[in-house]
C-alpha cells in the first residue's frame, strides 16, 4: 500500500473508536440501570475495566504487527485459517446486523423533529436506508471524507453529553441512587449492570481493522485504541451517573427518553430537542464509522482467500467499492424485513446476533495475545500474561451475560461457518491452480 493512501491519522483513528462505542444505546442506559442505584454504576466501573483490558490486548497485538483487518488477522495468525475463517465469518455478521439496527435508531431519533417519518412504517424505512446509501457514497468517496464524517459527528455528539455531565453534577441528589428493593443482593445486582453495560463497548477493535490506511499503524493504532475506550470509559460513566443523580429511580425507570428527560430538567422544554439531535447525529456518526468498518474488514478477508474475491476489489482512491455495496444490499434488506410485518422475528434475530459475533473475536484475539508473544521463542511477561487471559475471563463474561439464546444462535452461526470455510478452501484452490469453477 502507498503511502498517500494512508489518510488515517491520530485523531480520526481514535475518533473512529469512540464514534462506533458511542451509538445509539447510551440513550436509553440510564433507564434500564435506574432499579439498581450505585450499583449500575459499580457495573459501569467493572465494564470500563474489562474494556481496558481489550483495548491493551489490541494494543499489544497491533504495536507487534498491525495487520488489516484487526481481530480476524490476529486470530488467523495466531491459530491458522479455519479459525481466523470463523472469526471473520462471525464478526461480519455482526457488522450488518449492527449497521442495519443503527439505521433504523437514527430514523427513529430523527422523526422527532420530522414526526412523518414515524407516521408510516415505510417513511422510517426509507429514512433508515437513504442513511445508509449516503454513508456509503461518502466511504466510497475515499477513506478521508468517512474520516472528516467521523470527526465531526464524535465532536457533535460528545458536546452535549459532556454539556449534561458537567451541569447535572451541579444539581446531583446522591439519595436517587439508593439501591431499589428489586436490586437485590449486590453480587447479583452488579452482575446484571455489567451485562447490562458491557456491550456498550463493543468498537474497542476498530481502528485495527484499517491498518493498511493508518498512518504509522504501529504506534497509531495501540494509542488510539487505549485514548478512545478510555474517553468513551469516561463519558458512559459521567453521563450515567448524571443523569441518575438528577431524576429519581421510580420516574427514571419508566423514562422513554432519560437524557431528554434530564436535559428538559435542567434547561428546560428545548432540551428536549437537543438531546434527541445529539442521538441522532450519535447514530448518524457511528454508522459512518461502522460502514468504514463493513468495507475494510472483508477486504483484508478476501485478500488472504477466505472471502469470495470480489470482496478484495477497490477502487482507484483505495476503497472497497463492492464489499461497500455487499453490506449495503444486506442493510437495506434487513431494515425492510423490521418494517415487514411478517420478517419482524427475522430482524429481530439478526440484531440478537450482532453484539455476540464482536465477543467471538475478543476470546480468541485474547489468547492469541499469548501464542504470538510466544512465538519468537522470548518468554511473554507475567504481567501482559495476567492482562490477557482477565480479558479473556472477561470476555467469557460478556458470553455469559448475553444470555441461553443469543449464545445458542452463535454457536449454531458459527458451526454453520465451518461448511464456507470449506467451500472457500476449495474455490480458492482452483482459482490457484487455473480451473474456471469459482
Amino acid at each position: 500500500m502507498s503511502v498517500s493512501k494512508r489518510q488515517i491519522g491520530l485523531v480520526t483513528a481514535t475518533t473512529l473508536v469512540l464514534g462506533n462505542m458511542i451509538g445509539s444505546g447510551v440513550f436509553l442506559l440510564p433507564a434500564s440501570l435506574a432499579p439498581y442505584g450505585g450499583y449500575s454504576l459499580v457495573g459501569w466501573v467493572i465494564s470500563a475495566i474489562g474494556a481496558l483490558l481489550l483495548a491493551g490486548v489490541f494494543f499489544r497485538l497491533a504495536k507487534r504487527a498491525p495487520r488489516a483487518g484487526g481481530p480476524y488477522a490476529y486470530s488467523r495468525e495466531a491459530f491458522g485459517d479455519c479459525i481466523g475463517f470463523l472469526v471473520a465469518w462471525m464478526y461480519w455478521i455482526s457488522l450488518v446486523g449492527g449497521n442495519a439496527t443503527i439505521a433504523v435508531a437514527f430514523a427513529s431519533y430523527l422523526s422527532v423533529f420530522f414526526p412523518v417519518i414515524g407516521a408510516q412504517p415505510m417513511h422510517g424505512a426509507l429514512t433508515a436506508l437513504a442513511a445508509i446509501w449516503v454513508l456509503i457514497a461518502v466511504n466510497i468517496a475515499g477513506i478521508r471524507s468517512a474520516g472528516a464524517v467521523q470527526v465531526v459527528t464524535t465532536i457533535l455528539k460528545l458536546l452535549p453529553l459532556l454539556a449534561l455531565a458537567l451541569f447535572g453534577f451541579a444539581h446531583f441528589n446522591p439519595h436517587f441512587l439508593v439501591p431499589g428493593p428489586q436490586a437485590g443482593a449486590p453480587l447479583h445486582a452488579v452482575s446484571l449492570c455489567v451485562a447490562a453495560t458491557l456491550f456498550a463497548f463493543i468498537g474497542v477493535e476498530c481502528a485495527s481493522i484499517p491498518a493498511g490506511h493508518v498512518h504509522d499503524p504501529a504506534k497509531t493504532i495501540p494509542r488510539a485504541t487505549l485514548l478512545g475506550t478510555l474517553i468513551a470509559a469516561l463519558v458512559y460513566i459521567a453521563c450515567t451517573a448524571a443523569v441518575m443523580g438528577l431524576i429519581p429511580a421510580a420516574e427514571l425507570a419508566k423514562s422513554n427518553a432519560p437524557f431528554a428527560d434530564a436535559g428538559r430538567l435542567l434547561w428546560g422544554n428545548w432540551a428536549g430537542l437537543l438531546i434527541a439531535g445529539a442521538a441522532a447525529i450519535s447514530c448518524f456518526g457511528a454508522l459512518n464509522g461502522w460502514t468504514l468498518i463493513a468495507g475494510q474488514f472483508p477486504q483484508a478477508v478476501a485478500r488472504d482467500g477466505l472471502f469470495p474475491r470480489i470482496f478484495a476489489r477497490e477502487s482507484t482512491r483505495g476503497t472497497p467499492i463492492p464489499a461497500l455495496i455487499i453490506a449495503g444490499l444486506v442493510n437495506s434488506a434487513m431494515v425492510l424485513m423490521n418494517y415487514s410485518h411478517g420478517l419482524v422475528a427475522m430482524f429481530t434475530f439478526m440484531v440478537l446476533l450482532t453484539a455476540m459475533g464482536s465477543v467471538v473475536s475478543y476470546l480468541f484475539c485474547a489468547m492469541a495475545d499469548i501464542v504470538l508473544a510466544q512465538r519468537n521463542g522470548t518468554p511473554m511477561p507475567w504481567r501482559n500474561l495476567v492482562l490477557a487471559c482477565a480479558a479473556f475471563a472477561f470476555s467469557v463474561w460478556a458470553t455469559i451475560g448475553a444470555g441461553q439464546e443469543a449464545v445458542y444462535w452463535n454457536f449454531v452461526l458459527l458451526i454453520l461457518g465451518v461448511p464456507l470455510y470449506v467451500w472457500q478452501i476449495h474455490r480458492s484452490r482452483h482459482v490457484t491452480q487455473g480451473d474456471p469453477v469459482g
